[in-house]
């Protein structure tokens, strides 16, 4: 793809973004002023700051989905984070909420272009993925979606916590809760409204 359509592109699609606007005008201004400069260097990281606006407003977007309660645990939005870089793994849309009831605590994350991506696909797409002899691990589909979910024992209290990883295209939401069961996360997950995520993440 050509740059400057590129840029043109951007720049209409950031006109539904008003949470960034003024960022996302003033990287324009520089990304077209660089190109126009011949400075195809300086264009480049002007448009890589544009996409990581886009996608921080595209993860407050993806907060507004996300219920205030799941199961008994209600919304901590003091924990909420969004960026447009995931974590320090790679470049891309990072959403982080945590909702909790006393000591009992379940985060989600939802990353672009997770490396984590290729080996859950390789467990969930492999013929074996039923017959999985790691007793701690399952394949499960929620609303639709092949899922993975493991679950941790603490040898020490007894307490069980479970981490539910659903990839959807290109973006990987997981779920982790402590001192849970199947049911609850299983119930988390299906309180959220995944195929909404997955079209606006993509």
């Amino acid at each position: 793809m050509k740059t400057k359509p590129y840029i043109i592109l951007l720049a209409l699609i950031g006109s539904f973004f008003t949470v960034s606007a003024q960022d996302f005008d003033k990287n324009l201004a520089s990304a077209r002023s660089a190109y126009s400069a011949g400075n195809l260097g300086d264009a480049r990281f002007a448009m890589e700051q544009m996409l990581n606006d886009l996608d921080a407003a595209i993860g407050k977007e993806i907060l507004k989905l996300l219920p205030a309660q799941v199961g008994s645990l209600k919304i901590n939005t003091k924990e909420d984070r969004v960026t447009g870089s995931s974590a320090g793994y790679t470049t891309g849309l990072y959403v982080h909420r945590e909702y909790n009831q006393d000591l009992r605590k379940a985060e989600l994350e939802i990353i672009n272009n997770s490396p984590l991506m290729n080996s859950i696909g390789a467990i969930l797409n492999s013929p074996m993925a039923g017959m999985m002899r790691d007793e701690n691990q399952k394949t499960i589909k929620v609303q639709g979606y092949k899922s993975l979910l493991t679950k941790h024992v603490d040898s020490d209290t007894g307490k069980t916590d479970y981490e539910l990883q659903i990839p959807m295209n290109n973006t990987l939401l997981t779920i982790k809760a402590n001192d849970s069961n199947e049911g609850e996360i299983t119930a988390y997950a299906n309180a959220i409204p995944l195929a909404k995520i997955a079209q606006i993440a993509q």
